[in-house]
């Protein structure tokens, strides 16, 4: 059954749902819908319930090919240009030096496990996989390992593709949970939320709006639509030979149209998107798989260790910079977010923690990883060869 498509799109919903439940009814309110059901999912994947990143489904790979970047569109659609200028410029800093933290936690991580001795020829190469990945998502991974013919030793690139998974699930438990503590620590003392705008409360009571047929149908047009044009143009930009991805030319149609009030205020777009979101929360959770790792014996947890060096190591890095600079600790942890898992983690994040202003921050932040990674990836790997 595992391999039915309906089957897992169905177990995937109703663990939406459970999930909001629990929130809804049970102590783990404190956690947020979004923490809990990227838990409720891993655990349902790794003692086969779902499938797992390994067994795979078409269902996982449509998610994350439509389904997060049309989240992205529907949220979009909430942002006013002015909401963002407060995060722009520390979201950059903050991004930069997660980068810089992920090439010193390769580097100590690789050094701690003595990987040249460990990974023989395809040592520099892991190295380079790992600081592309976060940088700015999986794009980087791959591309790397094409270069590098990694994935002809496959059972080495699926337990590499298992623990860049299980720490990047782990990484968005990390930055949801850290931020919520705090606020929790801090309310005594300040209990009006500090970056809860009018226009941030109008956007939150929107979860519970009535969706009708007619705004439905145009927001659904609008958003497929522009996904296709996404594409087309970028594989258009692409065959000019200038590389434009796909995520940006659509960030940039939902900005434009987000600022038209009749789009803007179309009921149905937040529902649409908050929804799109924990679907691809669910999947990240379902990718979060332990049994993979068997296969590569001994180097399981020596990559276990590297990748933990490394969320280690970057963090350390931010750390100062957003304690003696005072600077916003959502912006940090989604920041964070984007270079470890890219932009549509990013984006998710940001609507966890109620930041709409972050929202496209964390998007084209997450748009330079995807760049800047595949150039640090290489960078990192001629060093370590």
């Amino acid at each position: 059954m595992l391999d039915q498509p309906l089957y897992v799109l169905a177990m995937l919903c109703l663990s939406i749902l459970f999930s909001e439940y629990l929130v809804r009814k049970t102590f783990l309110k404190h956690l947020g819908t979004a923490l809990v059901v990227i838990i409720a999912v891993a655990i349902l994947a790794n003692i086969g319930i779902m499938p797992s990143a390994s067994q795979g489904s078409p269902v996982y790979s449509g998610i994350f090919t439509y389904i997060a970047p049309l989240s992205i569109f529907f949220l979009l659609l909430d942002v006013n240009l002015e909401s963002i200028r407060r995060a722009g410029a520390p979201m950059l800093i903050l991004f930069l030096l997660g980068s810089l933290g992920t090439v010193l936690g390769v580097l100590a991580g690789m050094y701690l496990i003595d990987g040249a001795t460990h990974f023989g020829d395809l040592y520099p190469a892991i190295g380079g996989m790992f600081t592309g990945t976060y940088t700015g998502g999986s794009v980087n991974f791959n591309a790397v390992a094409i270069h590098y013919d990694v994935m002809e030793n496959g059972v080495l690139y699926a337990g590499m593709t298992a623990v860049d998974n299980i720490l990047t699930a782990l990484w968005m438990v990390v930055t949801l949970a850290v931020p919520l503590m705090l606020r929790r620590a801090r309310r005594p003392v300040n209990m009006a939320k500090k970056t809860n705008t009018p226009e941030e409360q109008a956007v939150s009571g929107r979860e519970e709006e009535k969706i009708g047929i007619l705004s439905l149908s145009i927001l659904l047009c609008l958003g497929l639509f522009t996904l296709l044009i996404s594409d087309l143009l970028a594989g258009w930009f692409n065959s000019m030979g200038v590389v434009v991805p796909s995520i940006l030319i659509l960030t940039t149609i939902a900005l434009l149209l987000a600022q038209i009030p009749a789009i803007h205020q179309l009921a149905g777009g937040h529902v649409l998107g908050l929804f799109s979101v924990y679907l691809f929360l669910a999947v990240i959770g379902a990718y979060c798989e332990f049994a993979a790792l068997i296969g590569i014996g001994d180097l399981a947890w020596r990559l276990m260790v590297l990748v933990i060096t490394i969320a280690v190591v970057h963090g350390f890095v931010l750390l100062p910079a957003v304690w003696f600079g005072k600077l916003d600790v959502d912006v940090a942890a989604v920041a964070s977010q984007a270079n470890i898992g890219g932009s549509s983690s990013a984006l998710a994040l940001a609507k966890s923690l109620d930041r709409m202003d972050l929202y496209l921050p964390g998007i084209l932040v997450g748009a330079l990883g995807n760049g800047l990674g595949t150039y640090l990836g290489f960078m990192v790997a001629g060093i370590l060869g």
